[in-house]
């Protein structure tokens, strides 16, 4: 089986996406990838971070974190999105990412990319499998081979079903009410399998 580069890429305020962030990558690693977790650039003003100290907090704790770029896509054979819903949809930040990918799509250098995604939000019906197919839009766009869990693992109905890919409820004290960690790691194996699948058949 080929081995498979698996970016993590994720936008968090409060360190929710981060969280399944770092769960993928245990995954990702398990399944035998070599794994990057990448945050994409915060566009909010400091004063907007700042009104919120649970946002400053996790802003100056990622510091560290390496921002995603054009350049680690094309690195990528399997890439797993992770984000908030905001209002339905993906969060300024990362649709600005996805917004600078023409110049890689436009050489094709994005088709045959294995992706999956995950969302959270403030309630259970709060737009997390909206944001998920909205993510799933643009991999569409580049021709991207969509790893999506469906009911592949009965660990997918104790994290709350989602098929699309693992979401997850944030209460009012910041803590996730689903507990999708298994979830998070059984979506990222798979992940990783569909793409030594993939990558395999391409160099064969």
């Amino acid at each position: 089986m080929a081995n498979v580069n698996l970016a993590i890429i994720y936008y968090s305020s409060t360190g929710t996406n981060y969280q399944l962030a770092q769960w993928a990558e245990i995954g990702g690693r398990e399944a035998g990838a070599e794994v990057k977790v990448l945050k994409v650039k915060e566009l909010a003003p400091e004063a907007a971070i700042s009104s919120n100290p649970v946002w400053k907090q996790h802003y100056d704790e990622t510091k560290h974190v390496p921002e995603a770029t054009p350049d680690d896509l094309e690195w990528a054979d399997a890439i797993i999105f992770s984000c908030p819903t905001r209002f339905g949809n993906v969060p300024s930040q990362m649709k600005q990412f996805l917004d600078i990918t023409g110049g890689l799509w436009a050489q094709g250098k994005l088709a045959n990319k294995v992706v999956s995604a995950m969302s959270s939000a403030g309630n259970s019906h709060g737009g997390q499998e909206q944001t998920i197919t909205a993510l799933y839009t643009t991999m569409m766009h580049w021709g991207a081979i969509i790893a999506a869990p469906g009911y592949t693992d009965p660990v997918t109905f104790t994290a709350g079903g989602n098929p699309y890919g693992t979401s997850v409820t944030v209460n009012q004290e910041g803590k996730m009410i689903e507990d999708v960690e298994g979830a998070v790691k059984h979506q990222a194996k798979r992940t990783v399998e569909v793409a030594k699948w993939v990558k395999s058949g391409l160099n064969s």
